[in-house]
């Protein structure tokens, strides 16, 4: 069975940085997709971004890109969400997802309902 757990959220200040990450275990497919997406209080669930293990491509939506950056380290079944210079805006519950098709995200992540997994969330918060 596939679980991944969120991990990082904290209350930080605007302009200040942190690093999400999610962990999975019992993942055995050679190929997939990690999705960042947050949710905010009252607000519809957003892609961040994700990652392709096919090919190690990225995708970020236009609020993050420059921000935000995602990466893996493939040893520890792990990938991480660096939020740089986060604004009040950032604030949100965070949930990393799995897409268990190999994919290559250079023109845009797969849709919220493509995934097969979720984590519990991890929460932001960036207080001005």
């Amino acid at each position: 069975e596939v679980q991944h757990m969120e991990s990082g959220g904290a209350l930080v200040q605007a302009g200040g940085s942190l690093r999400l990450s999610c962990a999975a275990s019992g993942l055995s497919f050679d190929a997939y997709v990690i999705g960042w997406f947050r949710q905010a209080p009252g607000k519809e669930r957003e892609g961040v971004s994700c990652f392709s293990s096919s090919d190690g491509s990225t995708y970020y939506a236009d609020s993050v890109k420059g921000r935000f950056t995602i990466s893996s380290d493939n040893a520890k079944s792990t990938v991480h969400l660096q939020m740089n210079s986060l604004k009040p805006e950032d604030t949100a519950v965070y949930y990393c997802a799995l897409h268990t098709s190999p994919s290559t995200v250079v023109a845009g992540c797969p849709g919220r309902y493509e995934y097969d997994y979720w984590g519990q969330g991890t929460q932001v918060t960036v207080f001005s």
